[in-house]
């Protein structure tokens, strides 16, 4: 028998994924799997507003905590594990539901998208010719090999990225962009948000975040390495909260910039969610919304 489509809710930041998820799962007969990238990161809870045990009600999820803070997110691995994740959970008879706000992490489990290696002594010897050269010289040369990359990408990691894959591969890096290809059967569920409500919402949720004690959490994972992690480092509110702790900030300061902060990182997902025309939006609002949602992936 065929395993039924895997079932992913998208949206942005504080629209409600985790709870629908769950709601989803207990409908249903599933189990959620991460798909938020700062949700992978061992102790970082407060922050990221990862679902605590209760909030679970029992359902299994999978991918979270799965990595230290001085460790890298990798969607390549994540797109293989979320893959052997969803495997398990079909062959046991149960639905997977995909919860998570990383745009380019839900198209790599959900859609065909391949993934070039990368060579460490090739890429420290592009950093080095960035140092000595300069942005605009790399720049200058991805566009001689791949004119496409070049006039998407600007800030020297991408570029650097761009010339090693090609590099590597002798393709530009462009022909390694996804298409709207589901590697199996899927059905997608968008949260579909008022604006000026989420605004709100989400300038509440960082104030909670601080009376939680997200102060106390950044300086705890400070001392596990947070600094050193490429990827941890840079969350929303762990970056500002890092100053905090270093006295070049106030907490006041801090909060405010990570309510500025994660509003536009919510009009970034919309942006990036809203161009998938697979994707059908629900109010977030609704109270028969569970119901529909489960229609939906029925």
């Amino acid at each position: 028998m065929a395993a039924p489509p895997v079932i992913a809710v998208v949206g942005p930041t504080g629209s409600g994924k985790s709870d629908l998820a769950v709601n989803l799962a207990l409908e249903l007969d599933g189990e959620v799997i991460n798909a938020d990238a700062m949700q992978f990161y061992r102790g970082m809870d407060i922050g990221t507003a990862k679902i605590t045990m209760a909030e679970r009600r029992g359902v299994p999820h999978h991918l979270l905590d799965i990595l230290d803070v001085t460790q890298e997110a990798s969607v390549s691995d994540f797109q293989q594990q979320a893959r052997d994740v969803i495997e398990d959970i079909h062959s046991r008879g149960k639905r997977a539901v995909l919860a998570g706000g990383s745009g380019l992490y839900v198209r790599a489990a959900l859609d065909v998208l391949e993934f070039p290696g990368t060579e460490p002594t090739l890429r420290a010897r592009l950093e080095a010719e960035h140092a000595q050269l300069g942005t605009q010289v790399l720049l200058d040369r991805l566009r001689a090999v791949d004119p496409a990359s070049a006039d998407r990408v600007s800030d020297a990691r991408r570029i650097i990225r761009a010339l090693e894959v090609h590099e590597l591969t002798g393709r530009p890096f462009s022909s390694f962009m996804p298409r709207r290809e589901y590697y199996q059967p899927a059905v997608q569920v968008g949260l579909g948000v008022d604006r000026e409500v989420l605004r709100e919402r989400l300038a509440t949720r960082v104030h909670r975040m601080v009376e939680s004690g997200l102060l106390e959490e950044v300086r705890l994972l400070d001392a596990r390495g947070l600094r050193r992690g490429k990827t941890a480092s840079r969350a929303l509110g762990y970056a500002q909260f890092l100053r905090v702790v270093d006295g070049t900030s106030t907490v006041a300061d801090a909060a405010e910039e990570t309510i500025v902060a994660t509003r536009q990182f919510a009009r970034r997902q919309l942006t990036w969610f809203r161009a998938d025309p697979r994707i059908t939006w629900l109010d977030w609002q609704d109270p028969a919304l569970v119901g529909k949602a489960a229609k939906l992936c029925r």
